[in-house]
């Protein structure tokens, strides 16, 4: 796996810490919003992994298209969309980021080119490769980033995506977060091969495996596969060796792991152990542990403030979006000319 510098910088190193801690309180507060019926319908969290969006994202450049899956919260808080847009979607109100129709696996923002939030498993692939074919024929020299976990290995769109990808040369840059559990199933119970990044060699694309638990090797790793994709215009695999402390969704009874195991994991936190290397340079103490914990925490009650405070989509709309106006008219003279047959036939 990819190495990591010996020293950070006390604004770098503030900085992840930072944004690690905005992810996880989030994601926190979150679940308890969860049980309070806040927050309905599934809810995938991100805990644990934080070091993956907190370390690779702000490489990615405000100009890059970001792909995500279901566990995406931590995703779209990096790349600009506001806490605020992102808890009132969790909440179905119309100031989400999806005007509370995605609800939390389909968060989604053109302005800041977030692309899902993609329920369905490999389902941001193809949408990835699409992208960047976009960027690639209009000749805009920026890159799409796509995040998914190890379970969409074991689709189809994952093996067509990556060879399009090596065929057309495309500027996109895969991010593998493996977890090691596609839901309940163990990677080794569903994978020959474990290492995942060598299925992208098999398409001829640069691949490395990362620690995914250390915000200092992703943020390195992917520094280096973001200058390769743009210099050379050509895609780039990184497999994010990774753990999520929570179930995989608030359903999850998750029999398929000891706690053993889960307590193992624990040991790597991500937020942890970046707060003890800090620590142990003598450039963070207590006063900064302190100011990030209460900003942060005055920006989640400030975004539970707002999401309350939105409103629901009113009746009228509910079919808005859905269809165009011109299709609209046809169902509507369809189902009136159905409803006057019916008539006569009466």
């Amino acid at each position: 796996m990819t190495g990591k510098p010996s020293q950070v910088s006390r604004e770098q190193g503030l900085q992840w810490l930072t944004d690690m801690t905005r992810i996880r309180r989030m994601e926190e507060k979150c679940a308890e919003l969860y049980g309070q019926e806040k927050i309905r319908g599934f809810l995938h969290l991100y805990i644990g992994e934080e070091a993956v969006a907190a370390g690779a994202i702000p490489e990615l450049g405000e100009d890059a298209a970001v792909v995500a899956t279901y566990r995406e919260h931590g995703h779209a808080l990096m790349h600009g969309i506001s806490m605020n847009a992102i808890l009132a979607e969790m909440f179905g109100k119309r100031e989400g980021c999806s005007h509370g129709r995605g609800g939390s696996m389909h968060l989604f923002d053109a302005g800041t080119r977030f692309y899902g939030g993609n329920a369905i498993v490999s389902g941001g692939l193809p949408l990835a490769i699409g992208l960047a074919l976009a960027d690639k024929m209009k000749n805009r020299r920026r890159i799409t980033a796509c995040f998914f976990g190890e379970g969409a290995v074991a689709e189809g769109e994952f093996h067509e995506s990556l060879n399009l990808a090596a065929l057309w040369q495309l500027p996109v840059l895969f991010i593998c977060e493996n977890n090691l559990y596609a839901m309940g199933t163990a990677l080794a119970r569903s994978e020959s091969v474990t290492d995942i990044h060598q299925k992208a060699k098999c398409y001829g694309i640069f691949s490395a495996a990362v620690d995914g638990m250390d915000v200092i090797s992703v943020n390195t790793a992917v520094r280096d596969a973001v200058k390769r994709v743009r210099e050379k215009a050509a895609p780039a695999f990184l497999e994010m060796r990774t753990y999520r402390f929570r179930a995989h969704s608030m359903f999850d009874p998750e029999l398929y792991r000891s706690k053993e195991e889960v307590e193992q994991w624990k040991q790597l936190c991500p937020v942890a152990t970046l707060t003890a290397r800090l620590r142990a340079q003598k450039v963070l103490n207590d006063a900064d542990v302190q100011g990030i914990e209460k900003s942060v925490a005055e920006e989640i009650q400030n975004a539970v403030d707002f999401a309350n405070a939105g409103h629901w989509e009113p009746v009228e709309d509910l079919l808005k979006d859905t269809y165009t106006e011109s299709i609209l008219s046809n169902l509507f003279t369809l189902n009136t000319a159905i409803n006057n047959q019916n008539i006569r036939n009466d």
